[in-house]
């Protein structure tokens, strides 16, 4: 186990926590990261790009003139891609990008990522993460610039507001947290509810 100071939002040492070595300085794997970042973003696509396939072209279906004796290449249908405001062929479709990555996998990328922000001074544990105001001016200053804020089952609302309008700040509930989140900000603050979540999320016996 690792022992490490707790603080509040001000900065101000108010404690000692104990953290997982298991979770908190696991092997940084760059790869396992990088396929768990892949699998996060393609299941955000919307895959909704559609173009229209020559049953979804509304037109005649008349053939446009005799095969044989025009002079001119012979057509089926004037609905054919070739011709303006025709089909398009093998365009693409609506389809999901997701893909299956198993849990073993997912949480090694957790454990990774955490990992390398433990281990570059760039991860801080606070007591609570609430505000009793929802002024963005009274929290400027507090947080480095890219900064992801993970707090309990439900995060502080006046906290939420005040964080709003910064623009590399973010903050999210303690199941919210992820890979993508942690890789894309320089800084993590976990409250010491998130802290206790991990642990029990991870079982307190990590495989690697």
């Amino acid at each position: 186990m690792l022992k490490v100071s707790v603080k509040n939002l001000k900065g101000d040492v108010v404690g000692e926590t104990e953290l997982s070595t298991g979770i908190f300085q696991a092997p940084v794997r760059k790869d396992i990261i990088t396929r768990v970042i892949v699998w996060q973003l393609a299941k955000r696509r919307s895959g909704n790009h559609k173009t229209k396939e020559i049953g979804d072209v509304s037109g005649t279906t008349r053939k446009p003139y005799k095969q044989k004796g025009t002079g001119r290449a012979r057509q089926g249908s004037l609905r054919s891609p070739q011709f303006r405001g025709g089909a398009v062929i093998f365009g693409p479709v609506v389809r999901d990008h997701g893909f299956s990555l198993p849990k073993k996998v997912r949480k090694m990328g957790l454990r990774c990522a955490l990992s390398a922000r433990f281990l570059a001074n760039n991860l801080t544990i606070v007591d609570q993460l609430s505000v009793d105001s929802p002024k963005t001016k009274e929290i400027i200053g507090k947080f480095p610039s890219s900064v992801l804020l993970v707090g309990g089952e439900q995060v502080c609302a006046n906290l939420k507001n005040a964080v709003a309008n910064l623009h590399k700040v973010n903050i999210l509930p303690r199941h919210g947290l992820n890979v993508y989140d942690i890789i894309k900000h320089d800084h993590v603050i976990l409250s010491k509810e998130a802290v206790a979540y991990l642990e029990d999320f991870f079982g307190g016996v990590v495989i690697s």
